[in-house]
């Protein structure tokens, strides 16, 4: 515990060689002070239940998050199964529509990463659809002059952006639907879906995290390393249509779910971090003697 406590002097001390190491004359000069043997066992015995309570504080937190994703999971799954819809209404009132008659898919072209600017025309990379962004979203993390937006494809609101590239199945055809007021571009692996009056684009968007739609991606993925579903195949795939009260009404308690399991995924690693600063300010205080 005590050299946890001075983990920062050895980082210091390791950092001065060109392979980070510590040599044992180091360790056998380093001082460390020596309370009374009952007063060691006795930070040890607080130590001990400091380590415990965190771990024990991350796993229940780990497993709240977990439990909410599964259920917001079923009940996207369950909303939006065509069995569900038809329920709603009369028997057959839901019709399963290809989305290529729901919409125009619009390929995109060319973005590399060294065309980013710090400000600009708000553009979106494929690469951030799998890491940054979650079902939608109204701003941008990065930029484009506006000479390089001028000859990409544009992004305008209630629009949803769909990845055709990726290394697994899982994260191929993952899509964000855009809700910002000013227009955006995009750039190559990436298409868009501009829907017609018959459907939200949101409401595709949290189509496309159904187990439905992963099973139906499956039939048109190819590639073995990359895996590739363009947007010609894309519009193959089978959507069932609710009316659109009823697809607003899907998208607004779906909306719920999503911040409800955002905010405890954000709150999550907060709350551990305060726990932990907690445990290290008890540390430093056990472990600090006064010479």
């Amino acid at each position: 515990y005590y050299l946890k406590h001075q983990e920062s002097f050895f980082q210091k001390l390791g950092s001065k060689m060109q392979m980070p190491q510590i040599a044992l004359p180091d360790t056998e000069k380093f001082k460390i002070p020596i309370p009374p043997f009952a007063v060691q066992e006795e930070i040890v015995r607080i130590l001990d239940k400091f380590t415990t309570l965190e771990a024990e504080l991350e796993a229940e937190l780990e497993a709240e998050l977990d439990c909410r994703k599964r259920q917001y999971e079923y009940y996207r799954n369950q909303l939006l199964s065509t069995d569900v819809l038809n329920k709603k209404g009369e028997e057959g009132s839901v019709k399963v529509l290809p989305l290529g008659e729901l919409g125009v898919f619009v390929r995109g072209s060319g973005l590399p990463k060294k065309d980013f600017t710090s400000t600009g025309v708000g553009c979106i990379h494929y690469g951030q659809i799998y890491t940054y962004y979650g079902t939608s979203t109204d701003k941008t993390l990065s930029f484009v002059s506006p000479e390089t937006a001028s000859r990409l494809k544009h992004v305008d609101y209630g629009d949803v952006i769909v990845t055709n590239t990726s290394e697994n199945i899982e994260d191929v055809c993952k899509a964000v639907a855009y809700m910002g007021k000013e227009s955006i571009v995009i750039g190559g692996h990436a298409c868009i879906f501009k829907p017609s009056d018959k459907i939200i684009g949101k409401y595709f968007a949290y189509y496309t995290q159904t187990d439905r739609f992963a099973s139906d991606k499956r039939k048109y993925a190819k590639g073995t390393k990359v895996i590739d579903v363009s947007a010609n195949d894309l519009s193959k795939i089978l959507i069932p249509i609710p009316s659109l009260s009823e697809q607003h009404r899907i998208v607004s308690i779906l909306d719920k779910f999503d911040t409800l399991v955002n905010s405890i995924s954000e709150g999550l690693p907060k709350e551990i971090e305060l726990r932990r600063k907690q445990y290290e300010y008890y540390r430093e205080q056990l472990l600090s003697f006064r010479h």
